[in-house]
């Protein structure tokens, strides 16, 4: 067996095979060919994923896996780690994408002969790429890394290079949440919008996986120059490659702390984007004390993020944009008012803009956005700054609050657009309006929006409080007459019924559903069902990520699971959610009529001995293996019964849930009313 080859898991092992995990520790017991551990530990060990695919087909259980998921499995395996596996699959991916016809030479010989034409190759693409001095420092792979780029190559021919990579970057971010804190497409993309469709050159001072760089949409006429920076060497890398298989782009990529290290200190960029790490106390503040960046002030030890900002204004041309995603404790902060002044006075501060919470991580808080631009010489202040508020925007459900993106989108773009353009915008009460930069110059200089935008007297009115509490009443009648009956025993002497079972993997090799997995991506533009969705009983509220592959939509009768979280939930499709695009951390199963009940399969899916016996842990996540949840082997027509039984649960559920919702929608209305004196207490 060849050094570092790649290493799997008694739970991938299983992954693999489309078996549970008690199956892999069965065969290690009974078949003494089965190969022998290569690392890990005595409780937790990894075996040669060659030697594990061999034995698996000659035992005849290897099961179809996507060719994304076997290039995956190589990728996570690397003997350096997945990120140095990432980097050298992105560089394979760009050489593939940017020399096609070079390419074809080292992929038809052998692995040795392969790794010594890529080397000179990689060189060469990399450099024209980039250029000098760039963060990518992929050590020359050896024919022992020979396979990886081969199945790299074979994913970008089904998939396209940048969507290949894509994939590989999305999976390894879903196994390391707590190692990275990325920008989500939406946030990104708004801030991309406020920055300006004009802009040629734009910096990320603290790029991350380039997420906010990726969102910017250039010209193909005049293509945007794009700086990235990060002290990460392995972002710094990995966001030049995104960026570089992304488009046409030029990339200029860094690595160093851009506060202490800036590299590009000769920048004026149109704009500047940037989601900066967020209460940093060791940000520089004793050497950098007299850094001529701080125009507006030095920042205070607490106030990282003010530090920042200044950054991003220096990397301006005059009339330049800057737009930086903040935690809302830099609006208020007394040790930071100082600054926050002269940024009004000298008007270079322009727009705050309060996010719903759950836009962005960290997800419990509501961030906001802060728009800046350079002043010009010569060019008077602004009289007013824009204010926005987007969380009267959000959804609320199941106790979550979640953003209506689509709405939150328009709303501060609207606003900024108008503002932008004319000085001035039309107040949208509890959403937007200019606030005078005189009436926020006081001891305070609170810039947070709904200080400023208390939400419209009387918001929800007695008439409509009415209405409310009518609609209640009718929920609760609902529920009342879909209370199930009392519970009666499965037997006569009150023992469990004990019924022949079943596993899902097992009905999916026999043909009785299909199993499908969700991306929330895709072409087209059906709504997304998310994890949320599912959770709250709720419509489709997501939207896709685009991407070049067919969004899984999904049909009547189809049952959704979601395989993160815990939670014992488990969503037919009606009518009403026909064609949404499934999301991610979502299953699919599509069940035959003719095999199976949906509503008995859903039924039982929700068992919590069903879901305990089928849950592993990832990292500190609860991850459900559908494949491994059982069901009954009964007839159909007494799935239907159950099924019968399942459906009217299911039913009761969603008016306990809408009751909910009503009565929290009249306790604050009648809150509000009355402490507003719209609502008399009688």
């Amino acid at each position: 067996m060849p050094e570092n080859t790649a290493e799997v898991t008694a739970a991938e092992i299983a992954r693999l095979a489309g078996v549970g995990r008690a199956a892999v520790s069965n065969w290690r017991r009974r078949h003494p060919d089965f190969p022998k551990p290569v690392g890990g530990t005595e409780t937790s060990p990894s075996f040669a994923l060659p030697e594990i695919e061999e034995w698996l087909r000659a035992q005849g259980k290897l099961a179809e896996v996507p060719l994304r998921e076997r290039v995956w499995q190589q990728l996570s395996g690397h003997p350096g780690g997945a990120v140095a596996g990432l980097l050298e699959a992105g560089c394979v991916l760009l050489v593939v994408r940017d020399r096609p016809t070079d390419w074809r030479a080292p992929a038809a010989v052998s692995d040795q002969r392969m790794a010594a034409l890529l080397r000179p190759l990689l060189a060469e693409v990399l450099g024209a790429r980039f250029g000098t001095g760039h963060p990518l420092t992929v050590t020359a792979p050896g024919p022992e890394a020979m396979p990886l780029a081969r199945g790299v190559a074979a994913l970008a021919a089904e998939l396209g290079a940048r969507n290949a990579f894509e994939f590989l970057l999305g999976r390894h971010l879903d196994t390391s949440p707590r190692q990275y804190t990325p920008t989500p497409p939406g946030p990104a993309d708004l801030m991309a919008a406020l920055a300006g469709p004009a802009a040629r050159t734009v910096l990320d001072p603290a790029c991350g996986t380039g997420t906010l760089l990726r969102a910017v949409r250039s010209r193909p006429e005049a293509p945007a120059t794009l700086y990235a920076q990060d002290s990460s060497p392995e972002l710094a890398a990995l966001s030049a490659l995104r960026l570089a298989l992304h488009g046409d782009a030029e990339v200029v990529a860094a690595t160093a702390d851009s506060l202490r290290s800036d590299a590009f200190p000769g920048l004026a960029a149109d704009a500047v984007l940037c989601h900066p790490p967020f209460n940093e106390r060791n940000w520089g503040h004793e050497e950098l004390a007299y850094d001529p960046r701080w125009e507006y002030g030095f920042p205070a030890r607490t106030e990282s993020e003010l530090a920042w900002v200044q950054h991003a204004l220096a990397r301006l041309r005059e009339g330049g944009t800057a737009v930086l995603l903040m935690p809302p404790a830099v609006a208020a902060r007394r040790s930071g008012r100082r600054i926050r002044a002269d940024l009004l006075r000298r008007g270079a501060l322009r727009a705050v803009a309060a996010l719903p919470a759950g836009a962005a991580p960290p997800y419990g808080i509501p961030l906001h956005l802060w728009v800046l631009r350079k002043p010009a010489p010569h060019t008077p202040p602004p009289a007013g700054l824009l204010l926005v508020d987007t969380a009267p925007l959000a959804e609320s459900g199941g106790g979550r609050e979640r953003a209506a993106w689509p709405a939150v989108h328009s709303a501060v773009l609207d606003a900024w657009e108008t503002y932008d353009r004319t000085g001035g915008t039309e107040e949208v009460p509890g959403i937007s309006r200019v606030v005078p930069v005189l009436e926020l110059l006081d001891d305070d200089v609170d810039l947070t929006p709904a200080r400023h935008l208390p939400p419209p007297a009387g918001g929800a009115g007695p008439a409509a409080l009415t209405a409310v509490r009518d609609r209640l009443d009718e929920t609760l009648t609902l529920a009342t007459r879909l209370t199930p009956p009392p519970a009666a025993p499965a037997t006569a002497d009150g023992d469990p019924a004990r019924l022949p079972l079943t596993t899902i993997g097992e009905l999916a090799r026999a043909g009785a559903l299909v199993l499908r997995t969700g991306t929330g991506s895709g072409t087209g533009s059906a709504p997304v069902l998310t994890e949320q969705d599912v959770y709250t009983g709720t419509g489709p509220s997501g939207t896709l990520a685009d991407t070049a592959d067919e969004p899984l939509l999904t049909e009547p009768g189809d049952v959704v699971v979601p395989v993160v979280g815990g939670a014992t939930v488990a969503r037919v499709i009606g009518p009403a959610t026909a064609g949404a695009a499934l999301g991610r951390n979502l299953q699919l199963l599509r069940p035959d009529p003719a095999a199976l009940d949906p509503w008995f399969l859903a039924g039982f899916l929700r068992g919590t001995a069903n879901q305990r016996q089928a849950s592993s842990y990832v990292s500190t996540a609860t991850r459900l293996d559908v494949r491994r949840l059982q069901l009954p082997r009964l007839p159909l027509a007494e799935q239907h019964r159950y099924g019968d039984r399942f459906r009217a649960l299911a039913e009761f559920e969603d008016a306990l849930r809408l009751a909910g919702r009503l009565g929290e929608q009249l306790v604050q209305g009648l809150y509000d009313g009355l402490t507003d004196g719209t609502v008399t207490p009688e």
